[in-house]
């Protein structure tokens, strides 16, 4: 169940102070309206800041802890001194219209109700300020006219008064939790999540800040259509959870969400990471783990080498030990027009997750060139290599992106769609240096030897090593693709300069139909090794003998399956590296 684990992490942000209590929220705010006693706005104070977006500069509302907000779909719900221009000014872009005049009629009824009889100095400025304005002469107000299109373009505002925001006045706090707690009503039951009696949420909060889905945001629990419903329950009493549940589940999800620098994108799945105590070391461990960069691939070298043998985990010595032993979570949430759905949701102690990932990255270890500094591939790099680098959409499949990342955190099989996908990109693509585009990648061979080793298993049970060159291994589609590397390299040596070689023409079919395409390739062969000295012949020859000997002596097999085109691509890879590898050593 994912709401449980949520409303515990909740309570453990709750007593550290990082999360609001029941009744309040987190919003983003754009503009303070700068209140004089008697109601009149003395000016417009912009509340955002600019921040660093990947390679753009971007304006960014401020985060003020207001009091809680209404999720809205449609008819008017006023907030209290926290919303838009329509229901703190009553105008939109177009003006004053019957709609905004609604809002702010709504907006005025809720505050001079909520703040009568509070006598502090914000609470007598808003009551000041919805008793005195007029919508229709706020295109008059020297303060607003100048920035009407800002203003009116959605950004949430607050009230400032004196010398601090309304909203953080102790008298108005009193008074608001007051009238919150009033507000609450409803069925009473047990709550499904909690297990005590309660009052039963009809609607459940949205959660902000999942790639795709709605801005203003998503829902991850609703009932809109009596197909979904059951015994005559209607909306989300169909599923009792209390109001209290309801509200500590979406603030700890808002709060993972909002701390952007522990939120990963891996496809169409927005990931978010928590351990059970609460713990943000034990976040900066499976960050580094899961998605390692090239500047710290030796803290999770370390952090595997310490669980390896058995010591105690922390990141570059800096930070305590971390409890291996406690609950991790994982949760890949997509959009869903303006629902949110579950790609998967993951649940282990720390270090057995910390395991599974390092099982992974030994299944795709692989001899690299010497220019690749990466020694761990990490999950968003491994399944970029099944992404057209041509295309703008530069994303996994759906769905596949998700299901990969969780078959490594559970240790199980990597999905079918992931190896397809690799064999198919090698299928399309061709070489071109220019464009640095290359067929048969690192991380190309690295997936379809960890697909073989977990899902095929047929590279294991021999009990060989397949990070380099195997030369002992004799299985035909593995000798078959040792071949074929050999072959472009005697046309390669023989044709200097050559602009397109039998791996452009032949690979994908020699890959898929040997049979047919070894023979015309072994007749070019032929005609290229005449080119060559003597001492380069007889090498060539002997290497070709030795592979031709690990065959049976039959015909070439007609067809190779999906199982046995992946080995041919894993020994055209690393007979390929071989042969670069002795060009370096001379060099």
């Amino acid at each position: 169940m994912i709401l449980q684990p949520l409303v515990q992490y909740y309570e453990r942000l709750a007593e550290k102070g990082e999360v609001s209590k029941p009744g309040w929220c987190s919003a983003k705010v754009s503009y303070a309206l700068n209140l004089r006693e008697d109601g009149s706005v003395l000016g417009i104070i912009p509340l955002k800041h600019t921040v660093q977006r990947g390679k753009k500069q971007v304006d960014e509302p401020a985060m003020l802890r207001v009091p809680e907000m209404i999720s809205r779909s449609s008819g008017i719900s006023a907030n209290f001194l926290c919303d838009n221009a329509k229901y703190m000014l009553g105008i939109d872009g177009e003006g004053v219209n019957k709609r905004s005049y609604e809002c702010f009629l709504a907006a005025k009824e809720k505050h001079l109700d909520i703040l009568d009889g509070v006598a502090s100095e914000g609470a007598r400025a808003v009551r000041a300020f919805f008793s005195t304005w007029d919508p229709e002469k706020a295109v008059e107000n020297r303060e607003i006219k100048p920035i009407w299109d800002e203003l009116t373009a959605g950004g949430n505002f607050v009230f400032y008064a004196g010398r601090g925001y309304v909203q953080n006045e102790e008298e108005i706090i009193q008074k608001w939790e007051q009238a919150y707690q009033n507000t609450e009503s409803g069925v009473t039951g047990i709550c499904l999540v909690t297990g005590k009696q309660g009052k039963i949420a009809r609607i459940h909060g949205t959660i902000k800040g999942v790639q795709g889905a709605q801005s203003s945001g998503a829902a991850l629990v609703s009932f809109n259509a009596p197909a979904f419903e059951s015994y005559g329950k209607e909306q989300s009493f169909n599923a009792p959870v209390s109001n209290y549940a309801v509200f500590a589940y979406t603030t700890a999800l808002n709060y993972l969400l909002s701390k952007k620098e522990y939120v990963r994108q891996i496809g169409d799945t927005t990931v978010v990471f928590w351990a059970e105590d609460a713990d943000i070391n034990c976040q900066d461990v499976f960050l580094a783990a899961s998605e390692p960069t090239i500047d710290n691939q030796e803290i999770v070298r370390g952090v595997f080498d310490k669980l390896l043998n058995h010591k105690a985990v922390d990141v570059d010595d800096v930070i305590g030990n971390i409890n291996l032993k406690q609950k991790f979570y994982i949760l890949g949430l997509s959009p869903n027009a303006a629902r949110l759905s579950v790609r998967f949701f993951y649940v282990d102690e720390f270090g057995a997750i910390l395991k599974h990932l390092k099982e992974h990255y030994d299944r795709m270890e692989i001899v690299r060139p010497s220019s690749d500094q990466i020694e761990y591939l990490g999950v968003w790099r491994m399944l970029q290599e099944t992404v057209n680098k041509k295309s703008q959409e530069k994303k996994p499949q759906a769905g596949v992106a998700g299901r990969t990342f969780e078959a490594i955190l559970s240790g199980g099989m990597y999905p079918q769609g992931l190896y397809a996908a690799t064999l198919s990109r090698i299928r399309a693509e061709q070489d071109n240096k220019d464009s640095h585009i290359y067929k048969i990648t690192r991380g190309r061979a690295a997936i379809i030897k960890a697909c073989l080793l977990r899902n095929y298993h047929c590279l294991k049970e021999k009990g060989e090593n397949f990070v380099g060159l195997n030369e002992e291994c004799n299985d035909i589609a593995y000798v078959l693709g040792r071949e074929f590397s050999v072959l472009e390299e005697i046309q390669e040596k023989a044709n200097q300069g050559i602009n397109a070689t039998i791996k452009d023409r032949y690979f994908n079919s020699a890959c898929a139909t040997p049979g047919i395409i070894f023979p015309v390739l072994f007749k070019l062969k032929n005609s290229h090794i005449r080119k060559l000295s003597e001492r380069s012949r007889i090498h060539f020859e002997r290497i070709l003998t030795s592979l031709e000997g690990k065959i049976p002596p039959t015909e070439w097999p007609r067809r190779l399956t999906l199982e046995q085109q992946g080995q041919f691509i894993l020994g055209y890879y690393h007979q390929t590296q071989k042969r670069y590898e002795k060009k370096e050593e001379q060099k």
